[in-house]
């Protein structure tokens, strides 16, 4: 399962404030009224900063690891946490918003997971709530057509860190090494997918659609992350 070994060392290399921050903003910006499920949270940085904003957020992870890690930070007595794949939404509660963020769209390999998971949001949305998701761009798959390397020490362990892309893939492998130097190993495989075809399977569900570049860019631009911002018709 991934992010069984990566749980308990994800903040201290990927952690951001100033990016969290720019999701709220962004959020703020596009979502009316309080009510919102955030899928595939993580360690619920972003969660715990739209709660302490005022929003009454329901988050769910596919990897019950990160969710023990969010549970255990300030403020995460304000959320309410779940195991839950993200392509099959188990609740009957509908929401002004509903969030897929940090490019964990990304994990879903399959065209049917894509369909299930906008089909699923669109379900639970209220007349005029949005969904808002982020991808990778597809300039990604040639920032690590050459592939990135990283090593260091985080929490008592060394690790290595690989980024690589081929074809529409991106794989990023980690070991991490102990004291006695024995190694835990774990892959994480992205599919980065042709914009327009995101748009144009959005827009099949009746979505009214946005697309953002890099959180501040109109439209699809050279940059990292396209965001959809995507309203239920009323």
């Amino acid at each position: 399962m991934m992010y069984e070994l990566l749980a308990h060392v994800y903040d201290a290399l990927v952690k951001d404030d100033e990016a969290t921050a720019c999701w709220v903003e962004l959020i703020k910006a596009h979502i009316r009224g309080t009510e919102l499920l955030e899928l595939a949270c993580g360690s619920g940085e972003i969660t715990i900063a739209l709660a302490q904003e005022g929003y009454h957020v329901d988050a769910s992870d596919l990897s019950a690891a990160m969710i023990e890690e969010a549970k255990k930070k300030d403020g995460s007595e304000q959320v309410s946490w779940s195991v839950m794949d993200m392509c099959d939404l188990h609740t009957d509660k509908s929401y002004d918003g509903i969030l897929c963020l940090c490019d964990s769209f990304n994990y879903l390999l399959k065209d049917e997971q894509v369909r299930a998971l906008f089909q699923g949001a669109y379900r639970h949305l209220r007349d005029n709530g949005v969904f808002l998701v982020d991808m990778h761009s597809m300039d990604r798959l040639e920032e690590f057509a050459e592939e990135y390397n990283e090593a260091g020490h985080v929490k008592d362990l060394e690790y290595q860190w690989t980024i690589a892309s081929e074809d529409d893939r991106i794989y990023q492998n980690f070991a991490f090494y102990d004291e006695a130097g024995r190694v835990s190993l774990e892959q994480h495989i992205q599919r980065v997918y042709d914009p327009m075809w995101v748009k144009e399977q959005l827009e099949a569900l009746d979505f009214d659609v946005k697309i953002i570049t890099d959180f501040t860019f109109d439209g699809i631009q050279e940059g990292e992350k396209l965001f959809y911002i995507c309203k239920r018709k009323s």
